[in-house]
């Protein structure tokens, strides 16, 4: 007879929400502390970066990922010891990234390299498994994703130190790309939903092809951005990736959803992606607006908004409980957005720490407020099995 795995260990979402909602807050603590000369040789410009995309995005996708593709395939959930062996390769990552002067740089890159590696191996048996075509295109950007870690670690090693920045850019918009395709999976169904619980039959209805021109026009900016910044035709994809963003997220009907928080957040965090590339736009036209800012509206964000937007309601659906947000939940959430707007807009008004300072304690916040409501839920059974 099977011993069932503890409950953390049950999904894959638990270990990695849990584990995502510190790391959130360290990462950020650890870059303040160097901003103000009191950091460690590992806190560069490029770590930060890095660990933020590889590091904290790419954990909330694992534990997303492998939690929605036993519903999508009807296969048992990664649970026991193939997740703990990806939690622990995750931490090894993230160990060594934290300092990687302890060790020669291509085995830093090598053990960095074994969580992404385990992701695509463990997500592509559970998808090809199951012949899941639909979610082929999932699988092809955790690869790419992988790929391009290794690329930006052939870098930091010397062997090609051409390819750190555009790896990173493209790492940002490989994430990305991931926000459109589970976004436009879960917005509108979820709006649907609720909104037919409210006797409201006007509702958003998935657009398989517009799904697919967002998609594209992520990609199209990402490469622009990578290989040509700065450039009028960079500026050009970006103003239509944002007019392909906006009409996509006006579809949603993300209005109709104030009275439900738990809802409302996911169509606001998914606003910084046409807002991000008209930032994007504007900075490669002329000097509005820096390209700083127009990253951190899509990764603090597009990303960051999406992560904690998506963790706090899978993690009430999937452990029984009722899909309603705590007050201090949504108090997290706008938290989080006014230290985005801050970031944004903040350095063009009051250039100084002052303002990187606010915008990082906001995020820390905001992620204290995650871990400590939802560390029992994580941690403890189902709700509706106790």
């Amino acid at each position: 007879m099977n011993t069932p795995p503890p409950a953390i260990l049950s999904y894959a979402f638990r270990p990695f929400f849990f584990l995502n909602g510190l790391f959130a807050m360290a990462v950020m603590m650890a870059w303040l502390a160097g901003l103000h000369g009191h950091g460690w040789p590992a806190l560069t410009p490029g770590w930060h970066a890095h660990e933020l995309l590889v590091g904290f995005a790419m954990a909330a996708i694992a534990g997303f990922s492998l939690t929605a593709v036993a519903a999508w395939t009807g296969r048992p959930a990664v649970s026991g010891a193939p997740l703990l062996a990806l939690v622990l390769c995750w931490l090894l990552g993230r160990l060594v990234m934290g300092w990687p002067q302890a060790l020669p740089a291509g085995l830093v890159g090598v053990i960095d390299m074994l969580f992404p590696a385990l992701l695509c191996v463990l997500l592509g048996r559970e998808i090809i498994g199951a012949r899941s075509r639909r979610n082929y295109p999932l699988l092809t950007i955790l690869v790419s994703l992988a790929t391009l870690n290794g690329a930006w670690h052939l870098g930091a090693a010397g062997v090609w130190p051409a390819a750190q920045r555009p790896a990173l850019l493209l790492l940002m918009h490989g994430v990305l790309m991931l926000v459109v395709i589970i976004a436009g999976r879960i917005i509108p169904a979820f709006t649907a939903n609720w909104l037919r619980q409210q006797g409201d039959t006007d509702v958003p209805q998935i657009n398989i092809r517009l799904d697919k021109v967002a998609l594209g026009a992520t990609l199209l900016v990402g490469l622009a951005m990578s290989f040509v910044p700065g450039h009028a035709v960079t500026g050009a994809l970006a103003l239509a990736a944002m007019a392909v963003h906006g009409y996509r997220l006006a579809g949603w009907h993300g209005l109709k959803t104030v009275s439900n928080p738990l809802l409302l957040v996911l169509h606001a965090v998914y606003a910084w992606l046409p807002l991000g590339y008209a930032l994007v736009a504007l900075s490669s036209w002329g000097d509005w607006i820096t390209p700083a800012a127009a990253l951190h509206a899509l990764a603090m964000g597009g990303i960051g908004g999406m992560v904690l937007a998506v963790t706090t309601r899978v993690a009430l659906g999937h452990t029984g409980r009722p899909l309603k947000a705590a007050p201090a939940t949504v108090a997290a959430y706008w938290i989080l957005m006014a230290a985005v707007l801050l970031r944004v807009v903040g350095p063009s008004l009051a250039p100084g720490l002052l303002v990187m300072d606010l915008a990082a304690a906001g995020w820390i916040a905001a992620f204290a407020i995650f871990s400590v409501v939802y560390w029992p839920i994580l941690t403890r059974p189902r709700a509706d099995h106790a």
